[in-house]
């Protein structure tokens, strides 16, 4: 049977990333349906629409690693199958074509020149990082592909958003270069080993040079404080990295933390993970954005205070189940966190910036937000 491609797969950077090898396709016509923008930014969808038609192009007779290659990536992203008729110059063709998971409710037409100038870097990365040693092994891939697009994500906000360089080094083209990048390691995250030859202090060449770095994804952590009472939000659970470290006690108090999904904003991903983690809603205040270990790691987070009220009949244990995440949440005054910083039972680094950012900031807060019979 014969593949129509519509929507994304219309980019020829991503079919070309999806089925490893040129493809030999036709400009087909599929009547009776529209493409629609998906509402949270990931793939788009195809709806009924009796005046509508969609543009696409017609593999014919595609050997089977092509459709082999094509099934596995629209298992991830729109995983059911549909046998439609499609014109190819006016001759009736049937065709099998993908669609399915999406969040409708967009309600835009989809653009390709628009998906290709906005998203279709994400995906366009992606594809590659899931393609880039042929067919993946399927069950892993659908919990990996996610964190594939995040990885993507935080490499464009990185690209789009330059930091001021008013003191250090303002890097040109062709003062750092990466080669030899080797397969990268690990299921989840991702170690990556390169070759590196940069600009030095003294206007000489350096490199290359081995180096290795853990690919992450951007993060957002969230101090809830409510300035009324004066009382902050902890939350306690168990951490791999203190437990690989050899600590004897790998449970750690932080603020509310999450990785930011791709095409979240910052802050859109600090409201979310505050409702899931701890059931608050919160106003942001954006504290710091930084990278907590820029020589060994990509992480990079975005700080905030989240301003609300913490009765003291809030539930005490949060997270979500289906995330696997067991969180009990403490209440404790501000000057019991300070207490904590202080005496080291508090380790996480953006927690204690977090904590002493509000010791500056907390009476100016409580002020704004003072009861009015006060």
């Amino acid at each position: 049977m014969d593949l129509f491609l519509w929507g994304p797969l219309l980019d020829a950077d991503l079919c070309g990333c999806v089925t490893g090898v040129p493809c030999d396709a036709v400009p087909a016509v599929l009547q009776g349906m529209r493409v629609q923008t998906a509402a949270d930014g990931g793939w788009p969808m195809l709806l009924d629409d009796a005046t509508a038609s969609v543009e696409g192009r017609l593999i014919r007779n595609p050997g089977a690693g092509v459709r082999q290659q094509l099934s596995a990536w629209h298992a991830l992203v729109a995983p059911r199958p549909l046998q439609v008729v499609v014109a190819v110059d006016g001759t009736p063709c049937p065709a099998t074509l993908w669609t399915g998971r999406g969040a409708a409710g967009a309600g835009a037409d989809w653009s390709l020149a628009t998906w290709q100038t906005g998203h279709g870097p994400v995906w366009r990365a992606a594809a590659a990082e899931l393609f880039a040693h042929g067919l993946p092994d399927m069950d892993a891939a659908r919990w990996q592909f996610p964190v594939m697009l995040k990885r993507a994500w935080a490499q464009a906000c990185a690209a789009r958003d330059p930091r001021p360089a008013t003191l250090r080094h303002a890097a040109q083209v062709g003062d750092v270069s990466v080669t030899d990048r080797a397969p990268p390691l690990g299921r989840f995250f991702r170690l990556q080993g390169f070759d590196v030859t940069h600009r030095r202090f003294d206007g000489q060449s350096q490199g290359p040079l081995p180096r290795e770095v853990m690919v992450g994804v951007d993060a957002v952590m969230v101090l809830p404080y409510d300035p009324q009472r004066d009382q902050v939000l902890l939350v306690e659970q168990i951490r791999m990295g203190v437990l690989l470290r050899g600590d004897p006690n790998p449970w750690m108090l932080e603020p509310v933390a999450g990785m930011i999904d791709a095409f979240e904003t910052p802050e859109q991903a600090a409201l979310r993970e505050t409702r899931e983690e701890a059931g608050l809603d919160v106003i942001l205040r954006h504290v710091a954005s930084f990278y907590p270990s820029p020589g060994n790691a990509t992480d990079y987070f975005h700080t905030y205070v989240g301003l609300c009220d913490l009765p003291d009949d809030m539930a005490r244990i949060g997270g979500l189940a289906d995330e696997h995440e067991d969180l009990a949440l403490h209440l404790l005054s501000l000057d019991d966190a300070m207490a904590l910083v202080t005496s080291g039972e508090i380790a996480v680094g953006p927690c204690i910036s977090l904590i002493c950012w509000l010791a500056l900031h907390r009476a100016a807060l409580r002020l704004e937000f003072a009861s009015p019979a006060a």
